[in-house]
């Protein structure tokens, strides 16, 4: 070993420190965080391989780039649109790892990587979730006036497989690359963790009614529909301050939620024979108007035909429940929008602003007393994720997850 005046002289006033009792205290070697001391070699992902079958399949977790970030998986609830894809393929994905409700705490980081997408520092140990990956589109930005939703981006989940893998958050690492999209989310718990892909359609839904000026503190809105998305709805509502909402459903403990949620007054729709029978009782419910605003979040092509009815001349339609190709509505154009000048609008998924939105608004339902954690009713282990799936689609729940220990 060859060394230089300046070695040997460090050593020898160590050596004589030591004599004379002055030596320093020995210090320990700095360990390495916790969480980056216990990654593994390997990671599983729940593989869609066939419709109605996930393989619990095992790969090595890559080298990281300098952009991309290694999470470890915490939980991941089971969107419709994965319900959709186990059962049919309707975007012809397989093999795919599936799963964008996703989040967990960051075990390691390539050196590039210091601040999440909205400017507030990343270190290892933080609580995570994801929005978008990025395709070169310069109208997708985080403050952009123009905004342009989730539509014109990849996320994970949705990503075909590759020779990486651990693209969906059905798995017990996500590989989290360059150009994406990512939230310090460390101030919010587990469950408001898996539910902000959910609740951040919903703020965009809503973001989406006020632009037509009818959506107000007063109004009287009737939400049809009461899955998870239209819960969600109430909520994000009621955080608002809007109070005087209806909820329509088939499900009568749907509908006994869609009050813990904040709704004023609920309407079975088997409890009535036609649409007109129906519009009376959602008319009842308002002390005899109809709504001024509707949200139609069935993804039924018959809710859709039906909801114009409970509307108010003048009112206002947002329309978010077809997150698919789910068939033809039948309306009569006269009766329905043009004599009652419906104003009418679309909401897709969400855009990068609302997903931060959707953060204070967790917070802010939590403080008001809503029990959005009582919308996970399921949670299943990575192992069986078959049966969460099936669990699902036989609508037995209302928020489905997949969690790990």
């Amino acid at each position: 070993m060859d060394m230089t005046n300046n070695d040997i002289e460090l050593i020898v006033k160590q050596v004589l420190a030591s004599l004379s009792g002055d030596a320093p205290a020995a210090q320990p070697a700095k360990a390495a965080p916790a969480a980056a001391a216990g990654i593994p070699a390997t990671a599983h992902v729940a593989m869609l391989t066939k419709k109605e079958h996930f393989d619990i399949q095992e790969y090595p977790i890559p080298e990281l780039g300098d952009d991309d970030i290694l999470v470890k998986v915490e939980g991941c609830g089971v969107c419709g649109t994965d319900g959709h894809e186990f059962a049919r393929d309707p975007f012809g994905l397989i093999p795919v790892v599936l799963g964008h409700e996703g989040t967990g705490e960051i075990v390691k980081m390539g050196k590039n990587v210091k601040k999440d997408s909205a400017g507030k520092p990343l270190a290892i140990g933080d609580k995570v979730v994801t929005c978008m990956i990025f395709k070169d589109n310069p109208d997708i930005t985080m403050f952009d006036l123009n905004k342009q939703n989730v539509g014109g981006a990849d996320v994970y989940g949705l990503l075909p497989d590759d020779d990486k893998h651990l693209n969906g958050w059905f798995s017990d690492y996500l590989l989290v690359r360059g150009g994406s999209t990512i939230f310090n989310v460390s101030d919010l718990d587990l469950d408001s963790r898996i539910l902000i892909e959910p609740c951040a359609v919903l703020i965009h839904a809503v973001e989406r009614a006020k632009t037509t000026g009818i959506l107000r503190f007063n109004s009287r809105v009737v939400i049809q529909g009461c899955g998870p998305i239209g819960l969600i709805c109430i909520a994000v509502l009621r955080t608002m301050g809007t109070e005087n909402i209806v909820a329509v459903d088939g499900n009568a403990k749907r509908l006994e939620v869609a009050k813990k949620m904040g709704a004023c007054a609920t309407v079975n729709f088997r409890d009535y024979q036609g649409v007109e029978a129906l519009a009376g009782a959602v008319k009842d419910a308002f002390g005899g108007y109809l709504a001024d605003f509707a949200f139609q979040c069935t993804g039924s092509p018959a809710g859709h035909s039906n909801v114009y009815k409970f509307i108010r001349n003048g009112g206002g339609l947002c329309e978010l429940g077809f997150f698919i190709n789910g068939g033809d509505a039948t309306i009569n154009p006269h009766f329905d929008i043009c004599s009652k000048e419906i104003t009418t609008v679309g909401s897709w998924v969400y855009t990068l602003r609302d997903y931060a939105t959707t953060f204070d608004f967790l917070k802010r339902a939590k403080a008001i007393g809503l029990p959005l954690q009582e919308l996970i009713t399921h949670r299943f282990p990575l192992s069986e994720i078959n049966e969460a799936l099936a669990v699902n689609l036989r609508q037995e729940g209302l928020k489905i997850a997949v969690v790990n220990k």
